[in-house]
């Protein structure tokens, strides 16, 4: 079979279903990494007798969930799954062995799996099994949903989003540091569900000894972020609210040897701290990278944002726009020094989109790879 099957061929019951394995995996935004976000649903005459989604690393997959539910339904059933099904024994046995034993005549995927152990070989199981399968549906919104497990997968790093919040004179806080607040309530609510989908959260130094945030995602039932900090010295208040680990974990990224007594009133705390060589935005990804993690915002000051772009580690950015205009000619903006002298060296941001929120607007974009600047700074 052509796995780039066209789209005419598709009916809209594929795309509707489909539409509903993406709702279902977005159940568990925030709690699958390194997984991906996968939803299934199985239907039999045009009913659905089977739906589930995988709730997390270790947990059985979507397709498991919903052929259990569909129990003596599956034989000569659709499956919908907007994920190839897996054909390698990891935590789990394969999702494609599962289909083929409980006979499903058919099996619609979404989109083709990047990881190297899977990708394509779950479909020629299937179809050496005599399963028909159609790849392709709603393809785009498929892999939009996965893109941190995509590059992840491909670039063996955390997805790396930049969300800043400024005026319309382009400033993220008054000439005096005062940042609270630019955006109004409805732009904050949609940063508490963009950290609820994030695996970490990152801040450096500086913005915690000035804005004491609480980076949690406000919601009890909302998985919380590992929230982040990147400092150099540990000039770090001793009374913070990310010292309360008991809202969210916390971790504390900084040089070799710096303040022991302070690190370990940290630890005390049950904040974890571990020093790195050399304290880098690139350096944080790779460490974060090791945790298993696949999606981080960086949520810090101009200085270390423009670090964290000149090293590769943001791909993509998203910048709330306040209609307020504050002025000031020291007052800090988003993105720090680049090093950049002529405008024809300005990052272009590609795949825009732009929308309200509120009375404020979100610009959300991606970061070329060629365009990525190749300095590096000191934070």
């Amino acid at each position: 079979m052509d796995k780039n099957q066209p789209s005419s061929t598709f009916t809209d019951v594929d795309r509707d279903m489909m539409q509903r394995c993406l709702s279902l995996a977005r159940k568990a935004l925030g709690r699958t990494a390194p997984n991906p976000l996968v939803g299934a649903v199985i239907v039999q005459d045009r009913q659905i007798v089977g739906e589930g989604f995988h709730p997390g690393a270790g947990q059985p997959h979507a397709e498991v969930f919903a052929l259990r539910a569909a129990g003596d339904r599956a034989q000569g059933a659709t499956i919908y799954v907007n994920l190839e099904p897996c054909n390698h024994y990891g935590r789990t046995p394969p999702c494609s062995e599962a289909l083929v034993a409980a006979q499903v005549a058919k099996v619609v995927v979404g989109m083709v799996d990047p990881d190297p152990r899977v990708s394509g070989g779950g479909i020629a199981r299937l179809q050496a099994a005599g399963i028909e399968v159609v790849v392709g549906v709603e393809e785009a919104d498929c892999r939009q949903l996965n893109e941190a497990f995509i590059h992840r997968i491909l670039y063996q790093q955390p997805l790396g989003i930049l969300k800043y919040a400024m005026t319309l004179d382009g400033k993220i806080a008054t000439n005096n540091g005062h940042s609270a607040w630019i955006t109004a309530e409805l732009a904050r609510n949609e940063v508490h569900q963009l950290r609820a989908a994030c695996d970490a959260v990152i801040i450096g130094g500086n913005t915690l000894r000035k804005d004491n945030p609480q980076l949690t995602t406000r919601q009890t039932d909302a998985p919380q972020p590992l929230r982040v900090v990147m400092s150099l010295s540990l000039d770090l208040p001793e009374q913070a609210y990310l010292w309360q680990t008991t809202a969210a974990p916390t971790l504390v990224l900084t040089t070799v040897g710096a303040k022991p007594d302070f690190q370990q009133r940290l630890l005390a705390k049950g904040v974890k701290v571990v020093e790195l060589a050399p304290l880098s935005p690139k350096e944080a990804m790779n460490y974060l990278y090791s945790l298993g993690l696949m999606s981080v915002l960086w949520e810090c000051g101009g200085t270390l944002a423009a670090s964290a772009i000149s090293q590769g580690a943001v791909q993509k950015v998203l910048a709330f726009i306040a209609p307020k205009i504050i002025g000031g000619s020291m007052a800090p903006s988003p993105v720090g020094e680049l090093g950049f002298t002529s405008m024809t060296q300005a990052i272009v941001l590609e795949r825009l989109r732009w929308r309200s929120v509120g009375d404020d607007c979100l610009v959300e974009g991606y970061i070329p790879i060629e365009q990525k600047p190749t300095i590096e700074l000191p934070q």
